[in-house]
C-alpha cells in the first residue's frame, strides 16, 4: 500500500532553520527511507504564498488566483510518498519524519 506523509509548515515558516542539524536529520531520514526500499517519491515544495489555485466555474471556464486554495495557518511544505505494509509501519516513517522535520506531519493511505 501506498502512503502519502506529507510536511506542515505554518505561514510563516523561515526554511533558513533547516541548515545544520535539522538538515542532517532529514538527510540521515531519506538515507534509511531508501535503504529500506521504501520511499518512492520525496518533494519540497515552494513557499505556498508562490501557488496559484485554479477554480472551476460556470461554463467550463476557470479562476485562477494566486495562493493555496485553502485558507489556513499552515501548509504542506513536502512530502514523502511511501510503500509501506500497512498504516502502522506508515504511521512509524511519519514519526520519523516528524522528529527530524521539527514540525507537523500527516499521514495518508492512496486510494
Amino acid at each position: 500500500m501506498r502512503y502519502l506523509v506529507a510536511i506542515h509548515h505554518p505561514d510563516d515558516y523561515d526554511s533558513s532553520i533547516e541548515q545544520g542539524e535539522i538538515s542532517q536529520a532529514i538527510d540521515d531520514l531519506n538515507i534509511e527511507m531508501k535503504s529500506k526500499n521504501i520511499r518512492l517519491f520525496v518533494g519540497g515544495l515552494q513557499l505556498a504564498s508562490e501557488a496559484k489555485s485554479i477554480r472551476p466555474q460556470k461554463g467550463g471556464k476557470v479562476l485562477i488566483t494566486d495562493g493555496p486554495y485553502l485558507e489556513t495557518k499552515e501548509h504542506i511544505a513536502g512530502f514523502w510518498v511511501l510503500e509501506a505494509a500497512d498504516m502502522e509501519e506508515a504511521m512509524e516513517w511519519g514519526r520519523k519524519a516528524a522528529l527530524a522535520c521539527r514540525v507537523p506531519v500527516e499521514v495518508r493511505e492512496f486510494r
